[in-house]
């Protein structure tokens, strides 16, 4: 993956979701984000957070077992995929992954890198990691040309206090 890195720590859920919230203004329709990180990391609540920032009223949950959960009524609509529980790539087809990825919302793909060549051609991937303090390590990479743009309008907002990642190219 080439494209800008950045990278915060958060301290709380209530921090992690605070974050998202300010990726919510930059979002077009379209745009794909992939969440990465164990379970228990903090990906559902960086959904909420974007949810939040997109004037969702529903409460945000993981869909594990729905694969698939869609919040239609905010700025953008949102899906939210989880593909831990797929086994193989075939199974996007049955769920419409690449219709619905490819239409008029933004989509969120906890566990898209199972599947690395279903993803588009831009996205950007937040990965999320709990250390031992209970912190949220907090790394947004971009991959494509439409992520990059995304991102640094994101990193750019004061609010997000995003730090430029070692590793991230320019």
């Amino acid at each position: 993956m080439n494209g800008l890195a950045y990278t915060r720590m958060t301290t709380s859920p209530e921090a992690t979701k605070q974050l998202a919230s300010t990726l919510a203004p930059y979002l077009h329709e379209g745009d794909v984000v992939v969440l990465s990180g164990d379970l228990g990391a903090g990906k559902t609540q960086f959904v909420q957070g974007v949810a939040a920032g997109l004037g969702v009223r529903d409460q945000v949950t993981s869909p594990t077992f729905n694969i698939l959960l869609e919040y239609p009524e905010g700025r953008l609509p949102l899906r939210h995929f989880d593909l831990y529980r797929l086994e193989d790539e075939a199974e996007l087809e049955d769920i419409g992954y690449f219709e619905t990825i490819e239409g008029d919302g933004v989509s969120f793909v906890e566990w898209g890198e199972k599947f690395p060549s279903a993803l588009p051609f831009s996205y950007l991937e937040i990965s999320i990691m709990l250390d031992t303090d209970g912190n949220r390590h907090v790394r947004a990479q971009s991959c494509g040309d439409r992520a990059r743009q995304l991102l640094f309008v994101w990193a750019n907002d004061s609010k997000s206090r995003l730090m430029k990642a070692a590793g991230g190219g320019a």
